[in-house]
């Protein structure tokens, strides 16, 4: 049956087996054209997506230099301010606060101790001004008996 018959297009006649023959060609034929563009398309997208990733990696770039640099004025002024040496200035300071302090309450006691001494040497001096009174008033006294025996 396929034998027998016959196609006619374009001004050509083609039989069944003609047909039957030149199906697989056609096919293979039009699977390797497809083939071949769909791998030139991924070729294409493989280039652009080099592109791509050099930009990124010339921006990349770019900014590891700009923290490179940061990185660098970060280290130069941890070394300008001594950061390392910190510690044991700090250390120091703790210390002679604590001297501070101790040194402090004692003067807080020496105070009180001045507050209180003048205080005994305030009602010292007013005692010593009675009995300066009381011998001032003796010496008169034996003033005028020297002076007068007999009154």
């Amino acid at each position: 049956m396929i034998e027998e018959s016959e196609v006619k297009v374009g001004g050509f006649t083609f039989k069944g087996w003609d047909i039957a023959a030149a199906l697989p060609i056609l096919s293979a034929l039009s699977g390797g054209i497809y083939y071949g563009y769909d791998t030139v398309q991924r070729f294409y997208d493989v280039e652009t997506g080099i592109e791509l990733v050099i930009t990124e990696t010339d921006m990349f770039n770019v900014r590891a230099s700009e923290f490179n640099s940061r990185i660098q004025a970060l280290e130069q002024a941890v070394a300008d301010n001594d950061v390392r040496g910190l510690n044991t200035r700090l250390s120091t300071i703790s210390t002679q606060m604590q001297t501070i302090l101790e040194q402090q309450k004692e003067l807080l006691d020496l105070r009180s101790q001045v507050e209180r001494s003048t205080g005994i040497t305030d009602t010292l001096g007013d005692k010593l001004d009675l009995y300066q009174t009381e011998i001032d008033d003796i010496w008169k006294a034996y003033d005028s008996l020297v002076d007068n025996p007999l009154n």
